[in-house]
């Protein structure tokens, strides 16, 4: 499941892949953990994804516009179909509305047209 280094003891490499488990059921839609209640794990794990997606919306309006009234539905498949979240909101916001275009909700961003200097350039 994890990519866990091969010097850590039996007993670390079972802890790192238990957490590996924890994170992925809050921020990837995984199976919760057996030892953890249900209910709270999921409540959990909705509050880091609103938490996601209004971040998003404040990093790249565009997305919340072209996801419109199915912004929460359509942002908490895109946080299930990763298997961990991207490193920085700014990719996170970037990829969101990769996965908007891929899916048609978003239109392409526009072309830009090229400076009237930028034919000078080697």
């Amino acid at each position: 499941m994890t990519d866990v280094r091969p010097e850590l003891t039996e007993s670390q490499r079972r802890l790192a892949e238990a957490q590996a488990r924890l994170v992925a059921a809050l921020v990837a839609g995984g199976d919760i953990p057996d030892g953890f209640d249900q209910e709270r794990m999921r409540a959990q794990a909705a509050s880091l994804v609103a938490k996601r997606r209004g971040i998003v919306a404040r990093i790249r309006p565009d997305t919340a516009v072209a996801a419109g009234a199915d912004l929460a539905a359509e942002f908490a498949a895109y946080a299930r179909s990763r298997s961990a979240p991207p490193p920085n909101y700014r990719t996170d916001a970037d990829d969101f509305a990769a996965w908007l275009r891929e899916r048609g909700r978003m239109p392409d961003p526009p072309r830009r047209k090229a400076r009237w200097w930028s034919r000078l350039l080697p």
